[in-house]
């Protein structure tokens, strides 16, 4: 039988709230930015070497389409223990928020290229023809054109991203990554502290929320219909 125990909630407690939400909140956003880096381009790659894409490349797609899936297929937890090397190799040590930014990079960059990938496919053809046939180059037709054309559904495809960048942050507490999932597992799980645990999850919920709320209005901002 687990017994919970009783949580002195005083300024020095609330204090260490505020302070890993705020440091979950910067490993998810510097991270998603961070996998943008390397995601986007991916995506914008893939739809371009496809077989019936502006410049077929059999051998460059299939690597590229090889990275995401296998990437994709390890679970986050995983991904994190396998690339702890790496990590140390970049930031000197194998735990806390920094260090944390590396796994989710490398788990969300993949995500990121599938979800850019499926945006740019929902660009009319026609629109992309109509720029060839008056001599746009390939670099136009991706950046304004095609970019342009699916701002909107890339807009929705980054809120879905930073929610779960977030869970996959939270998840990283399990081994000593910072933020809230660690004061989850440190406090509401290791010391049996319910009302930590709840309040955890409630915080993670609202920045969800919120993310959620910022990224529906953006995607109804560029959205041409709504003007």
């Amino acid at each position: 039988m687990i017994l919970l125990t009783e949580t002195v909630w005083d300024k020095a407690m609330i204090q260490m709230l505020a302070e890993n939400t705020l440091i979950t909140l910067y490993m998810t956003l510097t991270a998603t930015v961070a996998a943008y880096i390397l995601g986007l381009p991916m995506g914008i790659a893939l739809v371009v070497t496809a077989k019936e894409g502006l410049r077929p490349n059999r051998v460059v797609y299939k690597i590229l389409d090889i990275v995401v899936n296998v990437v994709r297929s390890v679970p986050f937890l995983i991904l994190l223990i396998l690339v702890i090397p790496f990590t140390r190799a970049i930031v000197g040590k194998g735990y806390g928020p920094n260090a944390t930014i590396v796994p989710l990079v490398l788990a969300a960059a993949p995500f990121i290229a599938r979800m850019v990938e499926s945006s740019l496919l929902e660009v009319d053809k026609g629109v992309i023809e109509a720029a060839q046939s008056m001599g746009a180059s390939l670099r136009t037709i991706i950046l304004k054109v095609m970019l342009g054309e699916a701002r909107t559904s890339l807009a929705v495809g980054a809120t879905i991203v930073l929610g779960t960048v977030l869970g996959y942050s939270a998840m990283a507490g399990a081994v000593g990554g910072g933020g809230l999932g660690d004061i989850a597992i440190q406090y509401g799980y290791y010391r049996y502290q319910g009302d930590i645990m709840w309040v955890t999850v409630i915080l993670l919920v609202l920045l969800v929320q919120i993310m959620q709320y910022a990224g529906k209005k953006l995607s109804q901002k560029l959205d041409r219909r709504t003007r």
